[in-house]
């Protein structure tokens, strides 16, 4: 009914499930009865992801007059003594609501174990299959009556990428390449309309359900379920959540009629609508050489432009509406970048210490925490771990990220996983 990209996308989660169903049994049931409490306050995360590594010193924790510092000025913001980009205006405003973690020391330099250990908490593992962040907090925070997908990522960006581990395909993440039109996923082939698309329903499910094994939860039932709920909304109103209309339409100048600001807006409209963790990608930080060219221009094309309006109009909006207190936004990319600035005029990799920002939820926002030494090439104060990033996100969304509170969990393996590893909330920060 969906077509082949539909197809493509059970197939590729589907791999393997059958060995993993069992194991993310013991994470599923460890965290249904803390799930159960939080479903019902509508908690949300919205990470928004930088592909490529991000240059923090050029964003979040400037360095003027130092021979790291770069081209760029600090300016000042809405929270008291924080001071960042002047290219970043629009957040600069609505930094009441954010922190800045200026201290996070990671571990990995190559991207795509710098994507993995950012977007799960651990570093790459040949033989677990670690849940994105957004995997995990679906499947903690999603009622079972919610129609819309509960992990969705919008263009893509980390969570698509690393997918959900083994929790299986019922927490992997519903892409959307398009935002503001209807995803191919649940757009039904010319000439199929919604009745005949009932009967396709009808039909599928009965062909289904001779396939399982009455085991409970084992892989086939989810399958089951995860197309009865595809086609459910395929032919709902709920689908229409998506698309924009004339007041989604009316705010696109305002965020940046451009993927990243349809993104965020995007995002702000699903989470409004039950969506439980929105991942938005805005990529190009891979800035080896012309790296200020890169970030910032004239015409609002750079990096930073970009990412000024949609994040600041995002965190402008969920504030207005009141949404922001139970929706955590998480900004980081997979690393940081050089304080030294390299014969190309570029950037390179660095994870040695480098930012990111939260905000909303139980984040107390205005701040900023952690500090790196004058060149920004150590940190001076208050280290931060992605263990201790990870607890505090979770923590902000209401859910205990404690070992002792998920000693249950078991990884496929069958050994204990805590959620956030031996991370400890931040203090002053939530």
């Amino acid at each position: 009914m969906f077509g082949d990209q539909s197809r493509r996308h059970f197939l590729r989660h589907v791999a393997g499930m059958s060995a993993l169903a069992l194991p993310g049994m013991h994470f599923m049931k460890a965290i249904a009865q803390e799930g159960a409490k939080l479903k019902k306050n509508n908690k949300s995360l919205i990470v928004l992801w930088m592909s490529g590594g991000p240059a923090t010193i050029d964003l979040w924790d400037l360095k003027p007059g130092q021979p790291t510092g770069g081209q760029f000025k600090p300016v000042s913001t809405a929270a008291s003594g924080v001071q960042i980009c002047e290219h970043l205006p629009t957040v600069a405003k609505q930094f009441n609501h954010l922190a800045a973690i200026r201290s996070l020391v990671t571990s990995e330099g190559d991207h795509m174990r710098g994507t993995q250990l950012v977007s799960t908490g651990r570093s790459p593992n040949p033989v677990v299959q670690f849940p994105a962040l957004g995997s995990v907090v679906s499947k903690i925070l999603t009622p079972k009556e919610l129609d819309l997908p509960s992990f969705i990522t919008v263009g893509g960006g980390a969570g698509a990428r690393v997918g959900s581990g083994f929790l299986g395909m019922t927490y992997a993440p519903f892409t959307v390449q398009q935002p503001g039109q209807l995803p191919e996923n649940i757009k039904a082939p010319m000439g199929v309309d919604d009745s005949r698309a009932l009967r396709r329903s009808r039909l599928f499910g009965g062909v289904e359900g001779s396939f399982q094994t009455g085991i409970k939860d084992d892989a086939t039932k989810a399958h089951k379920d995860i197309y009865a709920k595809a086609f459910s909304l395929s032919v709902s109103d709920r689908r229409n959540v998506f698309q924009f209309d004339t007041k989604d339409n009316a705010l696109l100048p305002k965020f940046g009629n451009n993927p990243f600001g349809r993104g965020c807006l995007l995002a702000k409209k699903l989470t409004e609508a039950g969506a439980v963790a929105v991942e938005v990608d805005l990529g190009g930080w891979d800035n080896h050489q012309n790296i200020f060219n890169a970030l910032h221009t004239t015409t609002g094309t750079g990096r930073a432009d970009i990412l000024d309006k949609g994040m600041g109009s995002l965190v402008e909006e969920l504030a207005k509406s009141g949404r922001i207190k139970d929706t955590v936004i998480m900004w980081a990319g997979e690393f940081g970048r050089t304080p030294r600035i390299n014969a190309n005029g570029g950037r390179d990799h660095w994870p040695r210490c480098w930012s990111v920002v939260v905000g909303g939820g139980g984040i107390k926002g205005g701040q900023a925490y952690g500090s790196t030494d004058a060149t920004g090439e150590g940190v001076k104060d208050n280290p931060v771990t992605i263990s201790d990033l990870f607890a505090t996100v979770y923590k902000a969304l209401g859910i205990d990220p404690t070992p002792e509170q998920n000693a249950s969990i078991r990884d496929n393996l069958g050994r204990p996983f805590s959620i956030a590893d031996k991370g400890k909330p931040i203090a002053g920060l939530v």
